[in-house]
């Protein structure tokens, strides 16, 4: 058996690693939430875009953009494949997210090594696939919409905050992964040395 010193070291790293990947995957959660939620993805003179809803200003310059005819307020987001995936992919990533999260979570409250690892290394796979999900989707987004910049009828555009917001879900998704990958590969060196020392006491006895 490993020391008592050695299994408190090991038991408090550990805790802290899922700890923090589990709070990654709880603003991770959240942040995608607000990015879904919002028009803020691209911004022109008096227009606003997001994934789900574009929106005119009372002061919006005409023609509006993509030649649109519209009257003053939020209105569905314009029938464009690119628009349509990347809101299917962001969709994707906060369910995923949140499965991971929640299989984080089971692990950090089992007392079973085995079944700690099994949930983990689950969690570290759908995390992995909702990261991969977020980043198609950042990047789908602005590399499309620049073909339609020219039917745009805006000289000036911005990424808005929510675009910003799903950068800052993809960082936090991306640290949950490390850390459980990190806690992964310790757990296997901790037993690698438990029992070594385990067999070593063995032969001395």
């Amino acid at each position: 058996m490993c020391s008592l010193r050695l299994c408190l070291v090991h038991m408090m790293y550990n805790s802290i690693n899922v700890v923090i990947a589990l709070v990654c995957g709880m603003i991770t959660a959240f942040l995608m939430v607000l990015a879904l939620a919002s028009s803020d993805w691209l911004l022109a003179s008096g227009w606003r875009q997001g994934l789900f809803e574009h929106c005119v200003e009372p002061s919006s310059p005409k023609p509006l953009p993509f030649q649109i005819v519209a009257d003053t307020g939020c209105h569905p987001a314009r029938d464009e494949p690119y628009i349509k995936a990347s809101a299917a992919l962001c969709v994707i990533c906060l369910v995923l997210d949140l499965i991971a999260t929640v299989l984080t979570g089971l692990g950090l409250s089992n007392n079973d090594p085995n079944v700690k690892t099994r949930y983990y290394r689950l969690a570290v796979w759908i995390m992995t696939l909702a990261l991969i999900a977020i980043l198609v989707a950042l990047i789908l987004y602005p590399v499309f919409f620049a073909q339609e910049l020219q039917t745009s009828n805006r000289t000036l555009w911005e990424f808005g905050w929510a675009y910003g917001v799903g950068w800052g879900a993809a960082i936090f998704l991306f640290g949950a992964v490390v850390l459980l990958l990190c806690d992964q590969e310790e757990e296997e060196i901790y037993y690698k040395e438990r029992t070594i020392i385990h067999a070593e006491n063995d032969s001395r006895a």
